[in-house]
């Protein structure tokens, strides 16, 4: 398994930032590389709860489906998703910081078998690239709200 983290600051309570995360629709506004996402779980957004995402991928578009495995509001969000037999994990880790939040991203990638181990640090390297593009954007929606 590999890991790769960005942090950042946010001009919005952690309550705001939580909200925006938690809701599925939001996140091909924030997350980089997904062009769809709808929720396939009733609300409110809670462990095991789930959602569709179609992400671009080399020029592809997959779908794949994302579970929550961690939600405490207004501190952390962890989703989980399996894609062509690799395991990602996405943390999001909020804090309160100056009157606004502090944000980790992290990424856990995992190859789900022998056949996927040597693209695990090709996929690890693309996920690293797209935190700070997806931080950025992140900030961008947050400040439009």
């Amino acid at each position: 398994m590999r890991r790769v983290q960005r942090t950042a600051q946010m001009a919005a309570t952690p309550a705001e930032v939580y909200a925006f995360l938690a809701d599925p629709a939001n996140l091909p506004r924030w997350q980089a590389g997904i062009v769809a996402a709808e929720r396939t779980s009733p609300p409110p957004t809670a462990v095991g709860s789930t959602a569709r995402v179609v992400l671009e991928l080399m020029g592809q578009q997959v779908s794949a489906e994302i579970t929550v495995r961690e939600a405490e509001p207004e501190r952390r969000l962890a989703l989980a998703s399996s894609v062509s037999g690799m395991g990602i994990v996405a943390i999001l880790d909020l804090a309160p910081h100056d009157g606004g939040t502090q944000i980790t991203l992290g990424s856990e990638v995992r190859a789900e078998n022998v056949f996927m181990a040597p693209l695990e640090r090709m996929v690890t390297d693309a996920a690293e690239r797209d935190l700070d593009a997806s931080l950025a954007r992140l900030r961008a929606a947050i400040a439009e709200r």
